[in-house]
């Protein structure tokens, strides 16, 4: 059976709930509304609160902006006109209840949230770069997709990581598997697509409480050495972008565009809480991005 197909038998499986042979063949849709269809590019964390630190000293929020404003300009290229940039500011808390409000209000069809990921503080090692320690893992690499099963539409919410885990596997990148082992504690979780490379986060805030299908991607470990800095380069973030706009188009072809409940942004604009200051300050990463 064709891989695009397959994923639509099983859309609305989620973690095993469904067995796939009870699903419905789907309707096919022939065209995708690109013109119409909203994704809200969701860049993780705050200036202020600005997530887990490179193994270079480098804050989070920098790698996830970089990526999320080159995904943003590839879906403008592509076709989705209404593709959407959210920043927030403040901390951690307050700005992660603001990003929910802000992606609910804006109607969209898809919610992408983008963050880097790192290790618990008991795997870091110590190194010095530039004259200052910094702490470093190398023991783990690759991306990781994760969904909330609590999320309103969680069938879709599946289907899109899916989508999007394929085509990044089609690319030969490879999603990293350490979250299902034992020895990550309460960060361990539940692999629901161990093709795809798709976890279950059920109680993740930004996939939870957003009112529409919503993905976060953790596009890489930024404390891993040799992936910190593959994940800065330009050619690897157009790669990932490529794997989203590829997965996006698949996912607006089997999903109609909902009517938007307001109007925001103009096209391909950003939607922020206030501008992003040009510099941040590096803390420690929160866990409910």
């Amino acid at each position: 059976m064709p891989l695009r197909v397959r994923e639509l038998l099983i859309a609305a499986a989620l973690a095993g709930a469904i067995a796939p042979t009870a699903l419905a063949e789907p309707r096919p849709a022939d065209t995708c509304g690109r013109a119409t269809f909203r994704v809200i590019i969701d860049v993780g964390h705050t200036a202020q609160a600005p997530g887990a630190t490179s193994a270079r000293g480098l804050p989070e929020f920098v790698f996830n902006l970089n990526l999320a404003e080159r995904i943003k300009q590839q879906l403008l290229d592509a076709g989705f006109r209404r593709s959407a940039l959210l920043i927030t500011e403040g901390p951690s808390r307050k700005g992660l209840a603001e990003r929910i409000k802000r992606a609910n209000a804006l109607g969209a069809d898809l919610f992408l949230s983008i963050h880097h990921d790192s290790v618990p503080d008991s795997f870091l090692e110590k190194w010095e770069f530039e004259g200052e320690e910094h702490g470093f893992s190398d023991r783990f690499h690759g991306h990781s997709i994760f969904i909330s099963q609590d999320n309103s539409d969680r069938a879709g919410s599946l289907l899109f990581a899916r989508m999007l885990g394929n085509r990044l596997r089609e690319r030969g990148l490879n999603y990293t598997p350490h979250y299902t082992e034992r020895y990550m504690g309460n960060r361990q979780r539940l692999l629901v697509d161990a093709k795809a490379g798709v976890y279950r986060y059920d109680e993740l805030l930004v996939l939870r409480d957003t009112d529409m299908p919503a993905v976060l991607l953790e596009a890489g470990s930024i404390i891993n050495r040799e992936e910190e800095l593959r994940m800065g380069s330009a050619e690897h973030q157009a790669l990932l972008g490529a794997a989203v706009v590829d997965a996006v188009e698949s996912f607006c072809k089997a999903r109609r565009p909902r009517t938007p409940t307001s109007t925001a942004s103009r096209p391909g604009g950003v939607s922020r809480q206030a501008t992003a200051p040009a510099v941040v300050v590096p803390v420690r990463a929160i866990n409910q991005r």
